[in-house]
Order: C-alpha cells, then sequence, then structure tokens
C-alpha cells in the first residue's frame, strides 16, 4: 500500500508540474502579445494617429502646440522624418 501512495503522489505532482509549465508558457506568450498591441510602433519614429476617415503621421517627439491636422497624412519615405511641426524634410542622420 506504500507503494501506491508514493506513486500517486509522484503522478499527481507531475502533472502538477505540468499545469504550472504550460501556464508560465502562456502567460509568456499573452504578456508579450499585450506588450506588442499597447505599443505596435515601438521601432518607429512616429504615430498612426486616425483623425477621421484618415490617418496623421505624428512624430513622437511632437511639438503639443501644433494641431493634428497640420500633420501629414501619408507616411515618411526612406530618408524622409517629420519634423516637431508636421513638414516632411530630408532626413540628415
Amino acid at each position: 500500500m506504500a507503494s501506491d501512495a508514493s506513486s500517486e503522489a509522484t503522478s499527481s505532482s507531475g502533472f502538477s508540474y505540468r499545469k504550472w509549465g504550460l501556464a508560465v508558457v502562456l502567460l509568456a506568450f499573452f504578456s508579450y502579445l499585450l506588450w506588442f498591441v499597447v505599443n505596435p510602433y515601438r521601432d518607429q519614429p512616429y504615430e498612426e494617429v486616425p483623425h477621421g476617415d484618415h490617418v496623421h503621421y505624428v512624430p513622437k517627439d511632437r511639438n503639443e502646440n501644433v494641431s493634428i491636422s497640420r500633420f501629414p497624412t501619408r507616411e515618411p519615405e526612406a530618408g524622409e522624418r517629420i519634423t516637431p511641426d508636421g513638414e516632411i524634410v530630408p532626413d540628415r542622420r
């Protein structure tokens, strides 16, 4: 009887490890997914701001005194950047 009790304890603790392992994997996956959803523009120097039926591209260092409507409605191309005041200019970096 003693061996039956020990084998039951081992199998239930093994199942517990699998359950905790699955919980950790799911937590890591959903944490990454949430991080990606909260900050989708982390690699871009600008953000997309919906404005009615179109989108404005606004730099992260925007001048707060400039209206969103003054910012461009097209993405800057390679070699261009958006100034804090809303102009697209050549990138000098």
